[in-house]
């Protein structure tokens, strides 16, 4: 379980989760009865995985999104089990890349059996989330998640790559980021309004909202690596400081720091070094660039809720909204960090 001390997106105010808790439920045990149909051998892996994998914020949104286009169906469901059999791939992969710890207070699969079974569990893991999604009799729906699948994986690469990288930029940083996690976020918004049968502008601007609110909230994450407590969040911190990621507050600062500062955190990269944050906290621009990284996160959120203005006012669409005020409030704790 989570420490309940800390604050995540899946915490959001009781009403959006309360709404919805039957269906969560539901999904709950969906993913457990998946658990079982692994072989007896790998079954503890995946059950140990699906305990810590946490939380289910895509499902929310599937669900959410479902009753705010019409109404919530077991494809809605299903939807978002799958989608979130694929969300629980990624994070063993990125602990494994990331060399990590602790996730939710945790020992991460790759700590606790090693990188060999951490990788051949996120291979069983995406591999089963695209067998159950040829289960709809709909080739849009399977193309889609595959193709979602996909994006998260090069996103993955393509940060992975580009890693101690002085000429990556900010676009860069946006695309590698839309895909590594914003592409699930739209599919589990732009796939359920499909599954409702609504018109292209409102899937559109479900899209639009999950990938900005996905986006928002790498950005956070992004941001809460470099000002976090691990005591507070749970899990391993720092990682992308010594893996040499490039996240917009970085970026941000390369680009607004003096000459002198600008030369010594070059060296630093290019040589591959660690870039210490008692370094960077003695910079004179490091506040003002995480300040401007929460702020862009911020305006992607304002964007986000004017999509919600396509769908009728209900519950559900109250909801969403909620969920957008939550990671509002997130970003504005950390700039008080």
């Amino acid at each position: 379980m989570a420490n309940k001390s800390t604050p995540n997106l899946g915490d959001a105010t009781a009403s959006p989760f309360e709404l919805i808790r039957k269906e969560l439920d539901a999904v709950e045990q969906s993913l457990r009865d998946q658990v079982r149909k692994f072989d007896p051998g790998v079954e503890p892996y995946v059950s140990y995985i699906c305990d810590t994998a946490g939380k289910r914020i895509r499902p929310t949104l599937s669900i959410l999104v479902g009753g705010a286009t019409g109404r919530v169906t077991d494809d809605h469901l299903k939807l978002g089990m799958i989608l979130e059999l694929i969300h629980m791939a990624t994070l063993v992969h990125d602990d494994i890349i990331d060399g990590a710890n602790t996730r939710r207070n945790v020992p991460t699969a790759n700590c606790k059996w090693g990188d060999g079974i951490a990788v051949l569990l996120g291979d069983a893991l995406f591999s089963h989330a695209l067998m159950l999604s040829t289960e709809f009799d709909d080739l849009v729906l399977s193309r889609s998640i595959a193709s979602a699948s996909r994006d998260v994986c090069q996103g993955e690469i393509l940060q992975t790559q580009r890693r101690f990288d002085l000429t990556l930029t900010k676009n860069d940083y946006f695309n590698i980021i839309e895909m590594k996690t914003g592409a699930l976020f739209a599919a589990a918004t732009e796939l359920s309004a499909y599954l409702s049968g609504v018109s292209q502008d409102v899937r559109s601007a479900m899209a639009d909202f999950g990938m900005k609110l996905g986006t928002a909230y790498q950005i956070y994450d992004d941001c809460l690596d470099l000002v976090g407590t691990e005591e507070q969040f749970g899990k391993t911190l720092r990682t992308d400081l010594e893996k040499g990621k490039l996240t917009l507050p970085m970026l941000y600062l390369l680009e607004e720091a003096g000459d002198t500062q600008r030369e010594i955190l070059q060296k630093r990269i290019i040589q591959q070094e660690e870039l210490d944050l008692t370094v960077l906290a003695g910079i004179a621009e490091y506040q003002g660039a995480i300040g401007k990284s929460l702020q862009y996160a911020t305006d992607l959120l304002r964007e986000a809720r004017e999509s919600l203005s396509l769908v009728k006012a209900s519950a559900y669409r109250d909801s969403l909204a909620q969920m957008l005020e939550f990671l509002l409030e997130l970003l504005g704790s950390l700039q008080k960090a």
